[in-house]
């Protein structure tokens, strides 16, 4: 059962109204690719959460196993501190379906780089009658290429 935080809750408890954002990823190095992206999954709604892998989820996607860089709090609290975040919710999990099956978000969004029948919990949300959009993939800014380039200057 995943609990949800209270500033997550408090969204919840006064959507009326209003069209509740679902997003998720690691967001390892804030990048401006990053940012567009958030701008852009805020665009589709009134209140965006964001699922935020937590150390171990990152560990277990094979993205290596330095990663991530930034430890789970720290990249929590830059995402709290965006201006189209309104809330972040750590998940330990493989997936964020559990996640997505707590907030029941009215738009489920993820990067241009997932087609919309490969977004997971997309099944919940279309069942619920909401939308799941595949953004645009903003090329060129991703993590991987800026420890890449860090790691050439040593």
């Amino acid at each position: 059962m995943i609990e949800l935080e209270s500033s997550v809750k408090q969204l919840l408890e006064q959507r009326e109204g209003k069209k509740i954002v679902f997003t998720n990823g690691c967001f390892d190095i804030l990048h401006k690719g990053h940012v567009t992206y958030l701008n852009s999954a805020k665009a589709q709604g009134d209140h965006l959460i964001v699922g935020l892998n937590s150390d171990s989820s990152v560990k277990s996607l094979g993205k290596g196993d330095d990663r991530p860089i930034v430890t789970e709090e720290d990249r929590k609290f830059v995402l709290e501190n965006l201006k189209a975040v309104d809330a972040v919710v750590i998940f330990g999990q493989s997936t964020p379906y559990e996640l997505i099956q707590a907030i029941q978000p009215d738009v489920l969004v993820k990067g241009g780089d997932w087609s919309v029948d490969q977004i997971v919990g997309s099944d919940i949300v279309l069942k619920n009658g909401g939308e799941v959009k595949s953004l645009e993939f903003v090329d060129g800014n991703s993590t991987t290429d800026i420890v890449k380039k860090i790691r050439s200057f040593s």
